[in-house]
């Protein structure tokens, strides 16, 4: 039986040349030798290579297929576990049905691997999936790139067919970034090829100023900021800028929504709570005595929201919700009592 070459590019069976591509390119670079040191990754590139050269070529993709569905049609106890043996993949004309042509890995497997990676990383209609410039977030007081989790860098690919002239990155900022504006360093890379085999790492580092008060969605153009391609110029980078989720506020365009627990005794007799803000200090907010709080009740504490955008000078409110924290259980004499004091 074969190895299952669309398990070791992750694809579907059903996958076109499109999908066999991109996962071939995401693969390849992942773990080739000269960039990924752990002691499987030669194996792993000479495997994906192998699929790769297999699935992308539509006549020993069918006979791979044909193959794979006859599963057990081949019992040899010699015939081994990759695609070359006995396939007639060999010299082109008629074929012997031997392996002469099916690039085996034994003896220069690595080299094979290396041509194929050169081959797929040369070619001009690559360039849509190798030259992919990316984002890694930088905090303004740090030079370690915050990327992956603290950042969602949104793809978009350069290709000399669309020349298309733009790529979006987004940039998630905290709510204390927003209220009184920051920097962030982003850093853009690039893999692209040297020689048809090695992979260069090309990088450069860009400074985005957030405006206090922005708002999420906001586009910040660099205009020719990208890392240039062959044949076309720089493109634009623009960053979308995000609200990184908070852990106490939520934003409601210039306000921020809070939620205040209290207890069923402050709802009923007067709630006194110290409210967080983003400025340092937090707030005092009491209601009056008699004055009563129900789930559905709402208070807003003014200027000290977040800026507006267009004027600094003002800005929007806190706005306090309650979540009304109720006993699990209480005594028959206190209710008893509460049935004589509330009213029906």
């Amino acid at each position: 039986m074969p190895k299952d070459y669309y398990k070791i590019l992750g694809i579907q069976r059903n996958a076109d040349n499109g999908e066999i591509r991109k996962a071939y390119h995401k693969q390849a670079l992942r773990y080739h030798p000269d960039k990924n040191k752990s002691p499987q990754a030669e194996e792993i590139f000479k495997e994906v290579s192998k699929a790769y050269e297999v699935l992308s070529d539509k006549k020993k993709r069918r006979c791979y297929d044909d193959r794979r569905d006859q599963g057990t049609r081949r019992s040899s106890p010699n015939q081994g576990s990759d695609f070359g043996d006995g396939m007639p993949f060999g010299g082109g004309g008629g074929g012997s049905g031997s392996a002469s042509g099916s690039d085996s890995d034994s003896g220069g497997g690595q080299n094979n691997s290396r041509a194929s990676f050169g081959r797929f990383f040369d070619s001009r209609e690559s360039y849509s999936t190798v030259f992919e410039d990316s984002a890694s977030s930088f905090d303004s007081d740090d030079d370690v790139p915050l990327g992956g989790e603290g950042s969602a860098p949104k793809r978009r690919c350069i290709s000399p067919q669309s020349r298309q002239s733009t790529i979006e990155h987004e940039i998630y900022v905290s709510l204390e970034g927003i209220a009184n504006g920051c920097k962030k360093r982003m850093k853009i890379s690039r893999a692209s090829p040297r020689n048809g085999v090695d992979v260069l790492q090309h990088d450069k580092v860009l400074t985005v100023q957030i405006q206090p008060g922005c708002k999420s969605g906001t586009k910040i153009c660099s205009p020719k900021a990208g890392l240039q391609l062959p044949g076309i110029g720089p493109p634009d980078v623009v960053f979308v800028i995000r609200d990184k989720p908070h852990t106490i506020f939520r934003r409601d365009g210039n306000d921020l929504l809070y939620t205040a627990k209290i207890s069923l005794k402050d709802a009923l007799c007067g709630v006194h709570v110290m409210v967080p803000t983003l400025l340092g200090s937090p707030m005092k907010l009491n209601t009056d005595v008699g004055e009563v709080i129900n789930p559905k009740s709402v208070r807003r504490i003014p200027g000290y929201g977040l800026p507006d955008s267009m004027n600094n000078s003002r800005r929007g409110a806190i706005v306090v919700r309650f979540s009304i924290q109720f006993p699990d259980a209480i005594s028959k004499e206190l209710a008893s009592s509460l049935d004589k004091i509330l009213p029906d």
